[in-house]
This record gives structure tokens, sequence and C-alpha cells, in this order.
């Protein structure tokens, strides 16, 4: 039997203890692979109040936006025509118990069919009407002017008109509409005919 047994079993150890130690190292500064993503927000882009829906208007809520739920809607007398169209104003009334503030167009849309479906395309703005911040006092209004033209101009085919019940109405700076009746109008209901311009709202 070798008397050197116990020196060589010894260095073994220690060389064996310098490869493990050394090998950690190296492990150690080596970057992870695969590292786990850090967490991200949920990429809402939606900013403070409420944005417009799209093709409806472009005004942001004002400082006292009037909600809604505040109001109500109607149609009443404008100032005349040309030949084949009418002009009308909508008429939005503060129901609430404090003064709220309207800037800006309406969005507004024939609705028919008995359950609010929406008939055709929605108002062009006219953008030429001054449009100053409204301040409506409990029961006050602001006024726009609503041209509305006759389905009748265009052929059938391209109009395919139909009776409406009246206008779906989404205040300047609201995703909340309003409904307005008005049983007199027709509208057409493809997409390719313009019937409605909305200027935008204005103290009476």
């Amino acid at each position: 039997m070798s008397t050197n047994s116990g020196p060589v079993t010894a260095r073994t150890i220690v060389t064996v203890a310098l490869a493990a130690a050394l090998a950690v190292g190296v492990a150690g500064c080596a970057p992870a692979a695969n590292p786990s993503p850090s967490p991200t927000s949920s990429g809402s882009s939606t900013a403070s109040g409420s944005p417009r829906p799209t093709a409806t208007s472009t005004s942001q809520p004002v400082d006292g936006q009037c909600a809604t739920s505040q109001l109500s809607g109607s149609i009443g007398a404008g100032g005349g025509g040309a030949a084949g169209s009418v002009e009308v104003t909508l008429v939005l009334t503060n129901n609430g118990s404090a003064p709220c503030s309207l800037q800006g167009w309406p969005g507004v849309s024939f609705v028919g069919d008995g359950n609010g479906t929406q008939l055709g395309k929605p108002a062009a703005f006219d953008r030429s009407t001054p449009h100053a911040t409204v301040v409506l006092q409990p029961g006050g209004t602001a006024r726009a002017p609503l041209k509305i033209v006759q389905a009748m101009n265009y052929p059938e085919a391209d109009c395919k008109p139909q009776k409406a019940d009246g206008f779906r109405v989404y205040p300047p700076g609201s995703t909340e509409s309003l409904f307005v009746k008005d049983d007199s109008v027709t509208a057409c209901t493809t997409t390719t005919v313009d019937l409605l311009t909305v200027g935008a709202l204005a103290a009476p």
C-alpha cells in the first residue's frame, strides 16, 4: 500500500473545490438566460375626461362639462333653407340644478327602427361657425343649426329612404348620447349620401 495516498487525496479535494468555486464565479458573471420581462402597463391611451366617438366630433370636455344625463334635446324652428333642404335648430337644455358648459359641435345622426338603429351617415360639421364655450344656467339652452337635405333629392336606389324616429345626439365632449324625437324626417339608409350638416353650439 502506498504511503502517499493520504496527501494525494487531500490535493484532489483541494483541486475539486477550487474548480467548483471557479465554475460558480463564472456562472455568477454570466447574464441570465431568457430573463422575465418586467411588468408593463395595459397601454390605455384614455385621456382625462371622455374622448368623443370616432366620426362624431373632435371636441374634448371643457371645465364644468354638462353631463349628458342632465340634458334634454329638442328640434326648434331654424333659418329656413335652400331648395331641396331645410334648416332647423337643435336645442340642448340644462335640466340640472347647477350651471354647466358645452363647447363645439354635437354629433348628430338619424335613428330609426324603433330601437335607435343609426340610419345613414352622421352629420358633417360646419366648421365655419363660431364655437365659443356656452354656459347653460339651470333651465338654459345651447343651440346649433342643423341643415337637413331632403332624401327625395336622390334616386331611391342611391338613398334607400326610410322614415326616421328622430336623431341621436352626442353633446360635445361626451361619449354618451341622447335621443331627440322628430318623426317628420326621412333618412337615407345608405352611407354614400350626406343629408346632415350641423354647426357649433351657441348661446340663444
